[in-house]
Parts: C-alpha cells; sequence; structure tokens
C-alpha cells in the first residue's frame, strides 16, 4: 500500500448555482437553516454544517453544467508532496498551485474526467 499525503476526510462541499438569492432561500429551506449574507461578492454562501465537512453554495460560474467544477475537496498538509504524489501516479492535473490567501489549491481529474480539489491552508 503507497502512503500518500492526501487526507481521507473532506474539507468541503461546492454546489454550483446560477441564481444565489434563490439558492440561498432554497437551501436555507431545505435545511431549516436561517438566511445570512452570501460572501465574497455575493458570490459564496456557507451553510452551516455540522462535523467537520462544510457546504457551500458558489455563483462564481454561473455556466456550469452537470459535471460542473469540483463540488469538494480534500485536505493536504503538504502541498509539494501532494504535487509529487499525483505527478507520480500520472493524474491529470488541470492548475497549477494557487495561493488565494486563506488556503493554497490545486485542481486535477479523477479516471473519469471528475473534477477534484485539494486544498493546504495557508498562515495568510
Amino acid at each position: 500500500m503507497t502512503t500518500s499525503p492526501i487526507e481521507n476526510r473532506i474539507g468541503q462541499v461546492f454546489i454550483p448555482v446560477r441564481d444565489m438569492a434563490r439558492s440561498v432561500q432554497w437551501y436555507s429551506t431545505l435545511l431549516g437553516l436561517p438566511e445570512t449574507e452570501p460572501t465574497h461578492n455575493a458570490t459564496i454562501y456557507d451553510l452551516p454544517t455540522t462535523g467537520e465537512t462544510r457546504l457551500a453554495l458558489d455563483a462564481n460560474r454561473p455556466e456550469f453544467d452537470t459535471a460542473g467544477p469540483p463540488r469538494f475537496f480534500f485536505w493536504t498538509s503538504d502541498m509539494a508532496a501532494t504535487v509529487s504524489f499525483l505527478r507520480d501516479l500520472g493524474v491529470t492535473v488541470d492548475s497549477e498551485v494557487q495561493d488565494i490567501g486563506s488556503v493554497m489549491l490545486l485542481q486535477f481529474r479523477d479516471p473519469d474526467g471528475n473534477p477534484l480539489m485539494v486544498c493546504q491552508r495557508t498562515a495568510g
């Protein structure tokens, strides 16, 4: 068995949406949650969850189809080891590592072409 730097736990699930206001109302009703304001220029809405896995509505890509962008990410504590590990496995990597302030992220695909993501928390 190969040792992997990718942790076997889900960080956050993203649900792509086109109409944030309608989606916030619908998901809040569905889950019995109070409505609050979206963040990130009204393109992200975090839904409170029980446990470690988080859930967010994401209106950053309204042109998505059902394949869509990654809907969750895996955590890593070592992005460099993760990149090396994925490349050693011959995984299709779709992006360079991106540092967006709070996390570094990398997007890749599974053998069926499903988009996946791995993130590492940063000090910023």
